[in-house]
């Protein structure tokens, strides 16, 4: 290892890279952790990066994933990925306050995006604060999205084991690229994270919406054991449902249909941007009444991902993962709050959406127990609050329960506070506090989303979130001087810590939604 001024070399397995100092954090830009999925390796699994002879500069930022872009943002985050775009994306960021020989933990940051948006290198995702306060190595990875990460082809090539989907000539079988990268980042992280300052021993993997989905993949994954030590679930959306191999395969019938192709061999043919405009199309094809759109998802193939997430981190296998799980009380204001197509929702087209969860003779009870939740709610507040329940808040609590009844500690927590952008309709929305995690609003200015928040309950509250992620990292529990004590939750108290304006350590919080979803409410 050596240093200038500005940068500084080093000399993992992988081969040598030079890297910048910014701010006092020493910081590595774009490397390589897999081969670029490009032409015949696209829609395979991630194959270990060869390495490279020489000095290779990490100074600067390598594209991201492709995907869907609007120049001028969107109202919420003003925007989750920006150009440039390009299939040789399959590349991490490190951050560490210095690549010595310190073994200090490791954060590992999966970004969401609905599967389909998003990028290591967002300036909101920066560990830079995360290494800087918390003496930490933080790594954020780039994984393929949208239809290249998510499209299902069904076995090309024969069922083997999927331990030697690494190698060269293994056939290609399965799905889920976007787990195959992630694997193949985790085991970058292990074999070179110590000639970064970090411990190979100590890896936390912490993901929001479908990062966290990710994470829980992962935690379960037997190709990842001994790799994580613990896992940070931030707005996990554990109640979407799979699909399996056969519905998945008509999905992408539908897929094909708009991109114009006829198999995976012509998709093969076509540039990456068409391929992201037929993902488009998608949208339109699978969005129903109520539902969050997910044009692509995780499948559930029997191969490279053989149980919903939401089974891993109760499993045995995941006995000694530490876990932090939690969810914003109005998640789903995110997707549906500002759509005036949803404001004008009625009693009934609500009542209806009940139904089909749980059944025409339930709808009108269920309907009325989430009015008297939310006094003077509006139909479409009714809406958001039962799609933030079956999406997020009652799988969280149901991971929860299932771990405290193992005897495996867990620690929960809702994110309440509300902001006052769009004249408060958005209330404590998905993502809203992802900022606070990382204590980095001026790396979230372009965000219209935290519009109006009071800086000094702001800063407070990040700064009390972003120690007790730090804290957790470090030890496996997330309780610090400048906060109430946080107990695990259990079946008997239900410790669930409220992050607002001010903060509370509460019994139960999330009860009302969990008895209202809880057994032999729901039909089978």
């Amino acid at each position: 290892m050596s240093h200038s001024p500005d940068h500084v070399l080093v000399d993992p397995p992988a081969g040598r890279l030079r890297g910048a100092v910014e701010d006092g954090v020493t910081v590595f830009r774009a490397v390589p952790y897999a081969e670029p999925p490009v032409g015949d390796l696209r829609w395979r699994p991630a194959r270990p990066h060869p390495g490279w002879s020489g000095i290779r500069d990490a100074t600067t930022d390598g594209p991201s994933a492709p995907q869907m872009y609007l120049e001028e943002g969107d109202p919420v985050l003003g925007g989750h990925g920006a150009p440039p775009f390009d299939e040789d994306c399959l590349t991490l960021n490190i951050w560490t306050p210095a690549p010595d020989a310190a073994r200090r933990p490791v954060l590992v940051w999966i970004h969401g995006g609905g599967f389909v948006s998003g990028s290591g290198s967002l300036p909101g995702y920066s560990g830079a604060t995360f290494a800087r306060d918390g003496d930490l190595v933080v790594v954020s990875i780039n994984y393929r999205i949208g239809p290249l990460g998510y499209l299902y082809f069904g076995p090309q090539g024969g069922a083997v084991d999927t331990a030697a989907s690494d190698t060269a000539d293994a056939p290609d079988e399965g799905g889920n690229y976007w787990l195959t990268d992630q694997l193949a980042a985790l085991r970058w992280v292990k074999e070179n994270i110590a000639s970064f300052g970090g411990d190979p021993d100590h890896i936390t993997v912490a993901g929001q919406s479908g990062g966290a989905v990710s994470t829980a993949a992962l935690a379960g994954h037997p190709q990842a054991r001994g790799l994580i030590r613990r896992v940070i679930l931030q707005s996990p959306p554990l109640g979407l449902e799979l699909p399996g191999p056969d519905a998945y395969l008509e999905r992408t019938a539908a897929y094909l249909e708009l991109a114009g192709a006829k198999d995976v061999h012509e998709l093969r043919a076509l540039p990456w941007q068409a391929l992201i405009g037929a993902g488009a199309g998608l949208f339109a094809r699978t969005m129903r009444w109520g539902y969050w759109p997910t044009p692509f998802l995780p499948v559930i193939d029997g191969i490279t991902l053989r149980h919903h997430p939401a089974e891993a981190l109760p499993a045995a296998a995941a006995a000694g993962i530490d876990v932090m799980i939690g969810w914003t009380r109005e998640e789903a204001n995110f997707g549906f709050a500002l759509d005036e197509g949803y404001a004008a929702a009625t009693r009934e087209q609500v009542t209806g959406r009940i139904a089909e969860t749980f059944g025409e003779s339930a709808a009108a009870e269920v309907y009325a127990a989430y009015e008297r939740a939310r006094p003077g709610a509006r139909p479409a507040d009714v809406l958001m609050d039962l799609i933030t329940d079956e999406l997020f808040r009652v799988p969280a609590v149901r991971l929860a329960e299932a771990r405290a009844e193992a005897g495996r500690p867990v620690w929960a927590y809702q994110f309440d506070l509300p902001t006052p952008a769009h004249e408060g309709r958005l209330g404590a929305a998905h993502c809203l506090e992802l900022p606070f995690v990382f204590d980095n609003f001026d790396q979230w200015s372009h965000a219209p989303f935290l519009t109006g928040l009071a800086p000094a309950v702001r800063d407070g509250l990040a700064h009390t979130m972003h120690r007790a992620w730090i804290a957790f990292v470090r030890t496996g529990d997330p309780n610090h001087p400048g906060m109430p004590t946080w107990d695990p939750y259990d079946t008997r108290t239900r410790t669930t810590m409220r992050f607002d304006s001010v903060v509370t350590a509460l019994g139960d919080l999330a009860g009302a939604s969990r008895l209202l979803h809880g057994p032999g409410r729901r039909p089978a």
